[in-house]
């Protein structure tokens, strides 16, 4: 390697993990060059979170970046972990820092069939990293009174709209976007299309949101016109729809192309897609700046109820597989960008020793379940990366 990765640690078991996949899968095969960032929570805390920034502008500087899941507190964990504060998502943070965008593929195995029994291949979900819910601000509303909407400009402009006339207590929510963060979603989806040379789905509900909704689809048509030569020289599609007109389209489909949504569509529509292709732990997460920086990590948590058996010395079976893809897909990407094929190819041997091990039934006990026409030797966490280890020396050989 010449140019280091930005590592981000994690919590919980998908730390555990983390460190076991480094130990068994990468040090004995990479001559690995990170710079490191601690994203568990109390390091975070102690921090007052200025590590996660930290990590977000290495990300911004080094381009390429690999992060294990982290807890995104509550209330609970406030009192678990002693927080100063109820720190945001890790993940909103980088995302927000990076103006990226977030596709997520499911890694499909012969032996797991989808529930939908017509996708023949993956649907990669494009999910808008920025705004919205993650960032809306919220008023308990205690008993009657008038809720506004109003905006002042720095130039004097002023516009104000009622949102409801409160006859008693009830929610209040304020949700925000911007012109240049939908933007760069819309070049981040165009150009993943084009690098993946897959079709482009966009929905949202602009006929019943007819500002808010309407001005992604305005801007995604606007951007598309900077692509579309491209994209007929591909045989591509970009197609728009609304978003329930989507997922009923979704499920009639064979798979194959990109579902570009909004912030909190694609994080629902994520889970559904990877949960009916198989599992979440079987699922790529990869977030895509318009410049060209990447961060690569699992679609999943932090598996607290595994780890709180680990901690009592009780075997557990955690499926590492969307771990061990973050640091495949890091390595390769590094390769790629510092031409280094040899690099690529171990990324690729790694991911090809993670099929060979499921190919012979041994796997962990979330996909023995699933696992059709073969006999299914569950395994615990371990023994499923010893057995991946195996398989890449093999591979590597």
């Amino acid at each position: 390697m010449l140019t280091p990765l930005v590592e981000m640690d994690g919590d919980e078991m998908t730390r555990i993990l983390w460190k076991m996949i480094k130990d068994e899968l990468i040090l004995p095969f990479v001559d690995l060059k990170t710079e490191y960032y601690d994203l568990g929570l109390v390091k975070r805390d102690q921090t007052r979170d200025q590590i996660t920034i930290d990590a977000a502008e290495a990300t911004k500087r080094l381009g390429v970046a690999v992060k294990c899941a982290t807890i995104t507190p509550n209330a609970a964990r406030m009192t678990e972990y002693n927080l100063h504060e109820m720190w945001k998502s890790p993940n909103g943070t980088i995302r927000s820092r990076l103006d990226g965008t977030v596709f997520r593929t499911p890694i499909t195995i012969p032996t797991i069939h989808p529930v939908v029994k017509n996708w023949e291949k993956p649907i990669t979900i494009a999910r808008h990293a920025y705004g919205d819910v993650y960032k809306s601000v919220e008023i308990r509303v205690p008993d009657e009174g008038t809720a506004k909407l109003v905006f002042e400009g720095k130039g004097g402009q002023r516009e104000e709209v009622v949102v409801h006339e409160f006859k008693g207590a009830g929610v209040l929510q304020g949700m925000h976007n911007t012109d240049k963060s939908i933007r760069s979603f819309a070049h981040s989806c165009f150009k993943f299309a084009i690098d993946t040379k897959q079709d482009l789905w966009f929905s949202t509900k602009d006929t019943i949101s007819k500002k808010y909704d309407a001005q992604f689809r305005l801007i995604f048509e606007e951007v598309f016109e900077e692509y579309k030569q491209k994209f007929e020289e591909l045989g591509l599609t970009y197609f728009y729809t609304l978003i329930d007109d989507a997922v009923a389209r979704v499920i009639r489909s064979k798979g194959g192309y990109i579902w570009a949504c909004k912030n909190y569509d694609g994080d629902v529509m994520s889970d559904m897609v990877s949960t009916a292709f198989g599992s979440l732990a079987m699922m790529t997460s990869v977030l895509v700046s318009p410049d060209g920086k990447y961060e690569y990590e699992a679609a999943h948590g932090t598996v607290t109820r595994h780890y709180y058996k680990y901690l009592k010395g009780e075997e557990t079976s955690t499926n590492p597989m969307a771990t061990i893809f973050a640091w495949s897909g890091a390595l390769r990407k590094r390769g790629e960008m510092d031409n280094l094929p040899d690099l690529v190819r171990y990324a690729e041997a790694l991911e090809g020793a993670c099929f060979d091990t499921l190919a012979e039934g041994i796997c962990t006990k979330d996909l023995a379940g699933l696992m059709e026409g073969i006999t299914p030797q569950p395994v615990n966490s371990a023994g499923f990366i010893g057995s991946i280890r195996e398989r890449l020396e093999r591979r590597l050989s």
